[in-house]
């Protein structure tokens, strides 16, 4: 059996942070349990989708079943749809089931019918690029054009030459890992992961207290924004900028595809006006130096940065987004200073294309950490 939570939890490090990623934590991953049964819906939801189905348990009782997959927007990158899923049809499960819920299950192989097994990360869209699109690279204003969807580039399941565990590589690479012409460790190398931030003692004493798998602790298992640092890239998501003038200012608008939510880039102020309302967004003003677009964002609502590290209302991020013209990519380069909790700035940087999927706002439900009725979660 293929271990795949393995080679995303390695994955990571092509696209965000790897020590946030899903709640290993509340599912037995040493376990393998088979399920039989009847599919009765599918949840394409963030920051996970379900599969639910109908089975009976070892007393012979009915018991309802709901799976956790991966995120919709990740699904939908890979070519996933509601239609695959009919209600109805016999289903085979290969899952790891939760410590605590007998109704959870983190799915890792099914079939449905008489189809062929399908893995978690099976990619059913094409490999092949869609093309660059045929756009201005400027505004009739002269500032470089950045509006349209993005994405980081999709990491694909890819089984090297030598066989055995498959790796979740960028698309870009995949024929040559595929064909032994580049290893995972020379991948991963050109793809260094952040550095884990610097704590001062009140920001270690946060990190060690930190319970990643809880809701209380953890806004993105309660379905709320993380940080503009962490869900810009997280799980792939496929982002929405919008260049506007609205009442004679010039903004940019960014949405957030992971968690639908937004913020505004003010290119007419030159401070930021007081009396700002705390919030996850914060309050940006941006400016053009060259291609690339500048922006300092303040007054932020205490929160959580990148998990398992916290921010305080005096956190601080400048970004630097940088416009490749010529292969339509966005290098974004930030730092994040907090004192409360930050001994040095935080620093980073990722890199978005142009998506071949389009910006879709997805509805969030996470379902894995409601219990069953008399279920006691031990993990608190």
């Amino acid at each position: 059996m293929h271990r795949y939570p393995i080679a995303i939890l390695a994955a990571l490090s092509l696209s965000a942070p790897a020590w946030a990623h899903h709640g290993f934590g509340r599912f037995e991953m040493n376990k393998l349990v088979e399920y039989s049964g009847t599919l009765t819906g599918i949840d394409l939801v963030n920051p996970h989708s379900y599969m639910r189905f109908e089975t009976i348990s070892a007393d012979g009782k009915p018991l309802s079943m709901r799976c956790e997959m991966r995120a919709a927007t990740l699904l939908k990158r890979s070519g996933w749809s509601v239609e695959m899923f009919v209600p109805g049809m016999h289903v085979e499960v290969q899952g790891r089931p939760h410590r605590n819920d007998p109704h959870s299950c983190y799915l890792e192989t099914f079939t449905l019918g008489e189809a062929q097994s399908i893995s978690r990360n099976d990619q059913f869209s094409s490999a092949a690029p869609a093309g660059l699109p045929d756009r201005p690279l400027r505004l009739p204003t002269g500032e470089p054009n950045i509006s349209g969807d993005w994405a980081v580039e999709q990491a694909v399941l890819t089984v090297p030459p030598s066989g055995g565990v498959g790796e979740l590589v960028p698309k870009s690479m995949r024929a040559a890992f595929a064909a032994g012409e580049i290893t995972i460790e020379e991948i991963r190398a050109r793809n260094p992961r952040p550095a884990p931030p610097a704590y001062t003692e009140t920001g270690q004493a946060a990190a060690d207290a930190f319970r990643m798998w809880s809701p209380e602790d953890n806004p993105r298992l309660s379905c709320q924004p993380t940080s503009i640092i962490f869900d810009w890239t997280f799980d792939w998501p496929v982002n929405r900028i919008t260049q506007k003038t609205v009442n004679g200012e010039k903004i940019i608008d960014i949405d957030y595809g992971l968690y639908s939510f937004s913020r505004r880039i003010h290119l007419d102020m030159a401070g930021h006006p007081n009396g700002i309302e705390p919030s996850y967004a914060g309050h940006s003003i941006g400016r053009w130096e060259g291609n690339t677009l500048v922006v300092d964002t303040a007054g932020f609502a205490p929160g959580v940065l990148v998990p398992p590290t916290r921010n305080s209302d005096k956190l601080h991020i400048v970004e630097h987004f940088e416009f490749d013209m010529e292969n339509l990519a966005l290098k974004r380069e930030y730092t994040a200073e907090d004192p409360v909790y930050l001994a040095v700035p935080y620093s980073g940087s990722d890199t978005v294309f142009i998506s071949e999927t389009p910006f879709e706002r997805h509805p969030c439900k996470e379902l894995t950490y409601e219990f069953a009725p008399g279920v006691v979660d031990t993990d608190r």
